[in-house]
């Protein structure tokens, strides 16, 4: 259980050797990815990091990247646009960056929203669109960019997903309707616990057929992203309730950015979750399968602490492993 000082030491030992050299971060304009981003830049490594957004993100997007640049000169952002909700333009994005990058170190995932007070809404291709960003665009990107993040066995590539990770319950996945489309499923705290543990399934069995990549996914606590906002009409009763009571709540519960900015670089580079990185010299985080220090699946809550869920997960493999995974690549088929 790494402590908050620990993990300051941690970072302050990156460096050219052992930050990642090539990343992707999807989703990173704001929350956690854009923290996460600001923290890896400002270790002063030399690092190169695609940074996937939306065309309607890049004028609030672009001076943050001009910061970056002064803040490191060594490090260099790439813009990179896609409407990341759709699968094509996931597959679209994922090619370019194989034509350029061999090799991948870090894929840190964030894209999405809860749909708490929102109305169902599918894209152009079918798949309701906060499914597609929390999910089904997710494991795309992961499944396309395999090859780069298993470039090299003795520096394994890493995948993190922020969702939910050690949350898992196997009541709350549906698996008879696994894209929320009978009456009452969509929608709220049910749509958002079934979407994390969608993510935590498909990830284990990643995990476990690409025993060479480190996967963690990621609980993040209360975080201010600005995310309870989206999705939400104006002018209704639920975007008063959002307004004045819970946007006010997070901020005031909430983790404060320096402190999540860092716990998330520990997360990307630290060897406490196996794999490479910055050597972690003391009892090594537990992964899904109750192995400590070895590659797999890492749920990790807000404090960067690993809660395997060693109870939780055989249900969940059991009930939902293979169903899940099977109707996972019929969706995602056409696109791989």
């Amino acid at each position: 259980m790494p402590s908050h000082p620990e993990i300051l030491a941690s970072n302050a030992l990156l460096n050219d050797a052992t930050a990642p050299r090539v990343a992707v971060f999807v989703g990173g304009t704001s929350g956690i990815g854009k923290l996460t981003l600001h923290a890896l830049v400002a270790t002063g490594a030399s690092t190169r990091i695609y940074l996937v957004g939306r065309a309607s993100s890049l004028s609030r997007t672009q001076p943050f990247i001009d910061s970056l640049h002064v803040l490191n000169p060594r490090a260099t952002v790439i813009w990179t646009e896609a409407e990341y909700s759709l699968l094509s333009e996931t597959r679209r994005i994922s090619h370019e960056i194989l034509a350029k990058e061999p090799r991948i170190d870090l894929l840190f995932l964030t894209a999405g929203y809860a749909p708490m007070f929102s109305d169902r809404v599918e894209t152009e291709e079918g798949v309701e669109i906060t499914q597609s960003l929390a999910y089904y665009s997710r494991i795309l990107f992961v499944k396309l960019l395999l090859p780069a993040l298993k470039a090299s066995a003795d520096t394994p590539g890493r995948v993190i997903s922020v969702l939910g990770g050690g949350l898992e319950r196997a009541a709350a996945l549906k698996v008879e309707d696994i894209d929320l489309k009978q009456p009452g499923s969509f929608g709220g705290p049910t749509a958002q616990s079934h979407y994390l543990c969608l993510n935590t399934v498909a990830l284990d069995k990643l995990a476990e057929e690409n025993p060479d990549v480190v996967f963690l996914h990621s609980w993040p606590g209360w975080v201010n992203t600005g995310n309870v906002h989206r999705g939400v009409k104006e002018g209704t009763v639920w975007a008063w309730v959002v307004k004045w009571l819970l946007a006010p709540l997070i901020r005031l519960v909430s983790t404060r950015d320096e402190v999540a900015e860092q716990r998330y670089l520990f997360e990307a580079t630290s060897a406490y979750y196996g794999g490479s990185g910055v050597p972690w010299g003391g009892k090594p985080g537990v992964n899904v399968k109750g192995e400590e220090g070895k590659n797999g699946l890492f749920l990790v809550n807000f404090r960067a602490n690993c809660t395997p869920n060693l109870k939780g997960m055989p249900v969940l493999r059991e009930k939902a492993g293979e169903k899940v995974w099977g109707y996972t690549l019929g969706v995602l088929g056409p696109y791989l």
